[in-house]
């Protein structure tokens, strides 16, 4: 069962080769055996996308214009996947095969859809087609495709319909399976182990982080925010979803955890997140 980290996390800490490097070493120290890549921070980005990750408590910073092969080969650490977006695949889809394979990784995955309906029952029930012809176009070259959710998903297209089991019913698993994140399913309100039985072995990753608050003083009122936490520090019963993740059979454990780091560190976050993903897998 290999554990890994998720690039996202990692735009501060690796915008130099030097820094990079001195990242990878600890995330193989603190016992992880896998990254997880994404195309646009193994790439320059647009302005654009710096600045919504930025917005969004998650910079992608200079990382882009770092020899990534060179750097995970050099690490130790094994690539678990190669996140792009779906109009990247679409349109090259020979080129994101290529990188992939590069990385010694057979396996990508679509990282959601920005600017999209999820509420529209058309729109959606086309996402799941258009899934499954990128998803038999990568299949060909040997290559698996996976959808990572986030909480979008949870949207009625109509009343007891939700977006994410249009994806689940209209997807080929020949062709598309699912990397879950448990974290974004319970922030929305559903009930990530019920979920993750609907899914069954075409689970193939998890992205795991915990949800609670990290109290630092007084609260002004008796309601209490709720953000991502270090596995374990949280109130997921992250034991529970691992049982039913090991029953669904999965490859890797995937940390992601989103910018509320302790000690406002990404690096010190993956290293207590570790002492809890250690003791389990």
């Amino acid at each position: 069962m290999k554990k890994g980290v998720q690039q996202i996390m990692l735009g501060t800490v690796t915008g130099s080769e030097e820094a990079a490097r001195a990242t990878l070493r600890r995330i193989r120290a603190a016992g992880y055996d896998g990254i997880e890549l994404n195309r646009f921070m193994v790439h320059p980005s647009s302005l654009m996308l710096r600045m919504l990750t930025k917005a969004a408590g998650m910079p992608t910073g200079k990382g882009g214009r770092l020899d990534w092969k060179a750097l995970t080969a050099e690490s130790g650490l094994s690539v678990i996947s190669l996140h792009t977006d779906l109009g990247t695949l679409e349109r090259e889809s020979d080129l994101v095969a290529r990188e992939a394979s590069g990385f010694g990784t057979d396996t990508v995955v679509i990282t959601g859809m920005y600017r999209f309906d999820y509420s529209d029952e058309t729109a959606v029930r086309e996402l799941a087609a258009r899934l499954n012809r990128a998803g038999e176009r990568l299949k060909e070259q040997g290559l698996h495709l996976l959808y990572h959710n986030h909480n979008v998903e949870l949207l009625q297209v109509r009343p007891g319909l939700r977006a994410y089991e249009i994806l689940l019913s209209d997807t080929d698993p020949a062709s598309v399976n699912f990397e879950f994140d448990s974290y974004w399913f319970t922030d929305g309100g559903a009930d990530a182990k019920a979920w993750m039985r609907r899914l069954g072995t075409r689970m193939k990753l998890w992205h795991i982080t915990d949800r609670g608050r990290r109290q630092t003083g007084p609260a002004m009122t008796p309601i209490l925010k709720q953000d991502c936490m270090e596995p374990g520090t949280g109130n997921m019963d992250l034991d529970g979803l691992r049982e039913i993740a090991l029953q669904c059979g999965i490859q890797a454990v995937v940390l992601e955890s989103h910018k509320n780091w302790v000690n406002k560190n990404p690096l010190d976050s993956l290293e207590l997140s570790a002492k809890w993903l250690n003791e389990r897998f």
